[in-house]
């Protein structure tokens, strides 16, 4: 307990940081504390320690902990979703990360409906064009957004990406500058059902940068709980 909350008071003394060096108010900064791997009693530990997101890769890995947890926090589905684990997200997740088709929003609203629930997503960009990486390209971004507003049974909060796999900090920043300016864009659209509110970028290893770039929700799993098993 007391090296999560220790870990969890320096990630949050270095968003605080790099928000004010940015000119920023740190209060803007959601911080989502991604717990994959991590057990149902090492996230609860950190939920007493004042952790109020958590976000999970996997859907059925949170189905699993879902029960020793509840709602004592709220779930982000932060990983990959594929098209038949819809079902079992909406029934967990308030905000999913990991929209990244057209194809994909339509059936996780028609699940939501189909609950009557309206789900939060963001749209997913691969903003750093690695073939491995899920997400739009950044030049259909516009055009998938105003397909996804037309869905029932979901609402797009923003944007997500995921900064490439590399320690030149140059293309990092590139990369979430990138999505920033997209955000920007979307946002002076007016596109129904399309609300630009969170702009999700950021992991352990390059939040600091992200928040430099505007990012005002980062996923952070290592730096709180430690190395994963």
């Amino acid at each position: 307990m007391h090296r999560i909350r220790g870990n969890l008071d320096s990630v949050r003394q270095r968003i605080a940081r790099a928000a004010e060096a940015a000119g920023r108010d740190p209060g803007e900064i959601t911080l989502v504390a991604v717990t994959k791997t991590y057990p149902a009693e090492t996230i609860n530990e950190g939920i007493e320690a004042g952790i109020t997101i958590i976000g999970e890769n996997r859907v059925q890995e949170a189905a699993g902990k879902y029960p020793r947890i509840g709602q004592r926090a709220q779930w982000h589905l932060v990983g990959h979703l594929q098209s038949n684990k819809a079902k079992k997200a909406v029934e967990i997740f308030s905000l999913i990360h990991s929209i990244d088709s057209v194809k994909l929003a339509q059936e996780v609203g028609r699940r939501a409906a189909e609950r009557g629930k309206v789900q939060g997503v963001l749209l997913e960009v691969n903003t750093s064009g690695e073939a491995q990486k899920q997400g739009v390209e950044p030049d259909r971004t516009l055009e998938v957004l105003g397909e996804a507003g037309e869905i029932k049974g979901i609402r797009v909060m923003g944007l997500m990406t995921v900064g490439p796999l590399t320690g030149e900090v140059t293309k990092i920043r590139k990369a979430f500058e990138k999505l920033r300016t997209i955000f920007e864009e979307a946002g002076g659209l007016g596109l129904a059902n399309v609300e630009m509110r969170h702009l999700s970028m950021g992991m352990s290893g390059d939040f600091e940068l992200a928040i430099a770039e505007g990012s005002n929700m980062v996923r952070i799993g290592t730096a709180i709980f430690g190395s994963r098993a």
